[in-house]
């Protein structure tokens, strides 16, 4: 089941968009093929994002509810859900984006190993097969870069990538500002924010780091041929989730 409906889809997917156009680099054609799943996944990542940012800003009225409500906890759930839904926030979406994205995951990892250094027509749909023997065999390139083995520059690139969609985060910043608003205006932070505050800001220059060890490092050591075309997909969604948020913000917040 996993192989008919996730993996062969994706793998078809991502040789027709080289047997559409033909010539095409295989980067480019993963450049191509990770902002279309991204499309797709975008309404489930909007909810998730909005939910995520919503979620902060109901975040004084339940720690509110914490500390009245401290010694009964089953009352402080019961408090904290009937916010969350007066507020119209879902606090599960995001998990649903996971379960859904993972399995994606995983078959694209599996997806781009298979496709490098040559694509195994055992895989491919009758009427892609047909197309795909009648047309030069694509090169594992991206602009003249071997795609073949792990590559620096697309190490750094993801790493730089990921710096960037984390630094412009809409709810890191939103938690940010809601910090420097309560400072102001002569609040103090409680436990958990500044717990909160100093991890975010950790994480913003860990995961990039994470992010380059393992497409240089962690990840040729698994998959060798898969670490630059996983590097490609890697810096694009980074990318994708950036300007995904900056829309959003926009067009849906205030």
């Amino acid at each position: 089941m996993y192989s008919q409906f996730i993996f062969q889809p994706l793998y078809n997917g991502l040789v027709g968009i080289m047997v559409l156009i033909p010539g095409i680099d295989v980067g480019i054609a993963v450049i191509i093929f990770t902002i279309i799943i991204r499309l797709i996944l975008f309404p489930l990542s909007k909810s998730a994002l909005l939910t995520q940012v919503r979620m902060k800003e109901v975040e004084p009225d339940a720690a509110k509810i914490r500390t009245q409500y401290a010694a009964d906890k089953q009352t402080q759930a019961l408090k904290i859900m009937e916010l969350y839904k007066a507020r119209k926030v879902k606090p599960f979406s995001g998990i649903l984006l996971l379960i859904i994205q993972l399995p994606i995951l995983l078959a694209l990892i599996s997806v781009f190993y298979k496709i490098i250094p040559t694509i195994d027509t055992h895989l491919l749909y009758s009427s892609i097969l047909n197309a795909f023997t009648h047309m030069s065999a694509p090169r594992p390139t991206l602009l003249g870069l071997d795609l073949t083995s792990k590559n620096l520059v697309l190490a750094l690139i993801t790493g730089a990538a990921q710096f960037f969609q984390l630094h412009f985060s809409v709810a890191a910043r939103q938690q940010k500002e809601m910090a420097a608003s309560t400072i102001k205006s002569g609040g103090s932070l409680d436990k958990a924010s500044q717990l909160s505050n100093s991890m975010n800001s950790q994480m913003k220059f860990l995961l990039p780091l994470l992010a380059f060890a393992s497409i240089y490092w962690i990840i040729p050591a698994r998959f060798p041929q898969a670490s630059s075309i996983i590097a490609i997909y890697w810096s694009v969604s980074a990318l994708f989730t950036l300007g995904q948020e900056l829309y959003i913000k926009k067009r849906h917040l205030k």
